[in-house]
């Protein structure tokens, strides 16, 4: 990469965007101009090695050629018809996506937010028409320290008060219980349960992971109680964890899947539910939409992306990857580092608080060059692109050992 040309400096910029933009997020002081693989440029040029990928939305890398290329080629044919009429990749994209994860049919929306929305009211419909739970009593049971979203049906069940505060009034017919407690899990399931809607891993907690079993035991419970299984794998899925999605680990398959982020490539907003049909097959003409769900570029990255994930070559990158991941986080524990959790290249890191918050170790990591981001008090996240090198992963374990001294 070069330095682009630039006029205004990182400074300017960031001063810039103070009177202007909304101030819903608190980003680290780094003006990214360009980037290609797993590392970014800022306009004065300096170089960094991003250990977020976007939340998972850059599985594969900043500018994957395989991906900017379909995005290229669908850009000289055709952007957006609506759904008002057919187009020629939805097909395709829909056939390779739900077999890739085991489904019968696909919604396709946006972003991850609609993805959890349409699941939702998915999820209800599906309550009133086959189960016969009476109308308007649907109940949907989540897990406490979840992220699904922004909206104000999802926040309304988040207990991050942060997300929540100055939000009200909030939508009704959901029921929190622990994460990683099936007892309890089974406690709030009855005969208004329309589904249990969870993810497989919490990311925005800190990357919690379930006891094994957790995650075959919320599929016993939901078949046997009759009700939905919605795994939420917008963070989780599509190779971040060494696995296409992360309920395969216990050998799981939801009654409906949740994706985004990955799903478009780190080009376009992409997401989807992937279902059952005898579930996704109670929605009807007119009942539920998007402009831009399902449009021909979204598609075309969208099968792109599939593409990538059928070789399997990426989920086996993040399995073997994920022991040097782990390797690293092990031989610190002790040394700043309290504990950690991961799966694949997926890590959440628990900092002794007296070395500094999960903020000041990302400024920290930020002036060695490396890109991470913080969440929860003194825990930062990494979640590199599947494309790293183990030497650029080992690097940044390094750089964290420099900070940490």
């Amino acid at each position: 990469m070069t330095a682009p040309a630039q006029t205004r400096s990182s400074a300017d910029l960031i001063r810039a965007e103070e009177p202007v933009l909304a101030h819903n997020y608190h980003p680290l002081p780094v003006v990214v101009a360009r980037a290609e693989g797993s590392w970014v440029e800022d306009v004065e040029g300096r170089r960094y090695l991003d250990m977020l990928a976007g939340y998972s939305a850059l599985n594969f890398g900043h500018r994957h050629p395989a991906l900017t290329e379909a995005a290229h080629r669908q850009l000289d044919r055709l952007t957006l018809t609506s759904r008002a009429f057919h187009n020629d990749r939805l097909a395709s994209f829909a056939e390779r996506l739900a077999a890739l994860t085991s489904q019968d049919m696909v919604l396709p929306m946006n972003t991850g937010a609609e993805a959890v929305e349409s699941g939702i009211k998915v999820a209800r419909k599906w309550a009133y028409e086959v189960k016969g739970v009476p109308a308007d009593r649907a109940t949907i049971v989540v897990a406490a320290d979840n992220f699904h979203g922004r909206t104000t049906t999802i926040v309304s069940f988040s207990t991050d008060e942060t997300a929540r505060a100055g939000f009200g009034p909030f939508t009704p017919g959901f029921r929190i219980v622990p994460y990683n407690d099936l007892p309890a899990l089974e406690a709030a399931v009855d005969e208004t349960t329309a589904a249990v809607l969870i993810e497989p891993i919490q990311g925005e907690a800190g990357v919690v992971i379930p006891d094994e079993g957790y995650l075959a035991g919320v599929r016993e419970l939901t078949s046997r109680k009759g009700c939905l299984f919605i795994a939420d794998e917008i963070q989780s899925g599509l190779g971040r964890t060494g696995r296409t999605l992360a309920v395969e680990h216990e050998s799981v398959v939801p009654d409906l899947v949740l994706l985004g982020k990955a799903l478009g490539g780190g080009i376009v907003p992409v997401s989807a539910v992937v279902g059952r049909r005898d579930v996704l097959g109670v929605l009807r003409p007119g009942e539920h939409g998007s402009t831009f769900g399902g449009n021909p570029l979204a598609a075309a990255v969208g099968t792109a992306v599939v593409e990538l994930l059928e070789t399997g070559e990426f989920q086996r990158r993040a399995t073997e990857l994920g022991v040097v991941l782990r390797g690293g986080l092990a031989a610190l524990v002790g040394k700043g580092v309290v504990g950690y959790r991961a799966r694949g290249l997926w890590a959440g890191v628990d900092i002794d608080p007296a070395f500094g918050t999960g903020r000041e170790i990302g400024e920290r990591l930020m002036a060695e060059g490396i890109l991470v981001k913080d969440t929860h008090g003194s825990t930062i996240r990494l979640a590199p692109p599947l494309t790293i090198t183990a030497d650029e992963l080992s690097g940044a374990l390094g750089a964290l050992e420099k900070v940490l001294a």
